[in-house]
């Protein structure tokens, strides 16, 4: 609590005297006085004093910082009136105790609220200059500046209601004890939220800027913003999710970074190939095949192989022998052709696989990295190669496989009705 100053009521009395005796006229001048007084030090302090201390901050080299202080200070500056009102309260003739001390308390009040708010302030410039530091994104304090801000504002609140009380802020919180499962129970969300921040920073499962994936809640983008109570993801169609914190710990999501540090994309795609054109090679094939220079080696090495099984075994007939497929032949031109391209990274796992044959036909399938992890980059490589791969099936002999289609049936010869009449 503020205490009075040594101001004695016979003083301002003396100067009411000779004017009026009326009680309530002393009283009234004397507030009036006593405002006059609060708003000349509000006007030193902000005029002159603050004025001051600005120019000093403005001098520094640190600029922004300076700003964020200066407003700091300027809001602590409220608190000279008062303080002024609350220590001239007591001075006012013939005004009732219990008003003297109301007006006290309303004084200590604002000065406890100027300074919460002005330490909320502070913690605001700490994490503004807590963000400027390059590693900042990796270890967010935003939900801690929050959870600062939060008992700042519950202790003022607590010291608030102890000074419009005028009971001592000690017998307040002992009774808290017994409100302890109602706290729980209101700030549930907030203790999850604390619990799933901690985790969240030291295991370093989230950062600003890491694209994450949360199919549950239609979420599929970059975070922007990890708070206490929430993070913000910014989808590829420029909407924002705003995902409780505590579900990044209790539910499961896709952290893209790991494909981001590594430097590789990968592409897992099919091509789907007719099978009903799928065959053996003859010589004359295989003298076609061999204009393609990066086929070269592999048809040497694979003839090589199969004349050699095929003496080993007495199998050199065409029904029980070895023999170069077309769609082998593809599989391991495919396989070169991404061995020779410098936009996909050779260093990570490269498969040119068949999967299980379907209805829908043989599927060849690339497995393999890009070296650019950027969008726009990544699809431009993966179209390239299966324009390519599209393109130069035919020369293989082997037919993509697609549903026929409305086109495709037109194109159907129709058959004439069959007679009807007798032979």
């Amino acid at each position: 609590m503020i205490t009075n100053l040594p101001v004695s009521s016979d003083s301002i009395s003396i100067l009411t005297r000779g004017y009026v005796n009326e009680p309530w006229v002393q009283s009234a001048l004397a507030l009036l006085l006593l405002g006059i007084f609060a708003w000349a030090a509000n006007w030193i302090a902000k005029r002159i004093v603050l004025r001051l201390l600005l120019r000093l901050l403005n001098h520094l080299p640190f600029r922004i910082e300076a700003q964020h202080i200066g407003a700091i200070v300027a809001r602590l500056s409220n608190i000279v009136p008062a303080l002024a009102i609350a220590a001239g309260i007591g001075a006012v003739p013939h005004l009732p105790e219990g008003a003297s001390a109301f007006v006290r308390s309303l004084c200590t009040a604002f000065i406890i609220l100027t300074i919460a708010i002005a330490v909320s302030g502070g913690l605001a410039l700490l994490n503004d200059l807590y963000q400027r530091r390059p590693n900042a994104a990796n270890r967010p304090i935003k939900g801690y500046v929050q959870l600062g801000k939060l008992l700042v504002y519950g202790a003022a609140a607590i010291l608030i209601i102890a000074a419009l009380m005028n009971q001592s802020p000690l017998l307040l919180l002992s009774g808290l004890g017994a409100m302890a499962a109602v706290l729980m129970l209101v700030f549930k969300d907030t203790i999850l939220s604390l619990v799933a921040s901690v985790q969240i920073g030291s295991n370093d499962m989230v950062r600003v800027g890491d694209w994450i994936e949360m199919p549950q809640l239609s979420a599929n983008g970059d975070v922007i913003d990890i708070a206490l109570h929430t993070v913000k993801i910014q989808n590829f169609d420029k909407t924002i999710t705003t995902v409780p914190t505590h579900r990044l710990i209790s539910e499961s999501f896709r952290n893209w970074r790991g494909m981001s540090e590594s430097g590789g994309r990968r592409i897992m795609r099919s091509v789907m190939i007719d099978q009903n054109s799928v065959r053996f090679l003859d010589e004359d094939d295989v003298k076609k095949m061999a204009r393609f220079l990066v086929l070269r080696p592999y048809l040497e090495t694979k003839r090589q192989e199969i004349d050699r099984w095929n003496r080993e075994h007495g199998a050199d007939d065409l029904v029980n022998g070895r023999r170069l497929t077309n769609v082998g032949t593809f599989r391991a031109y495919v396989l070169a052709y991404l061995q020779s391209r410098r936009d996909i990274a050779q260093d990570k796992t490269l498969l040119v696989r068949q999967l299980a044959p379907s209805e829908n036909g043989l599927p060849l399938e690339i497995y393999a990295f890009a070296t650019s992890t950027v969008w726009a980059e990544y699809e431009g490589i993966q179209a390239d190669i299966f324009d390519h791969l599209i393109a130069i099936l035919p020369d293989f002999g082997l037919q993509l496989f697609q549903r026929p289609t409305g086109a495709d049936l037109s194109m159907l010869a129709v058959l004439p009705e069959p007679s009807t009449k007798a032979a």
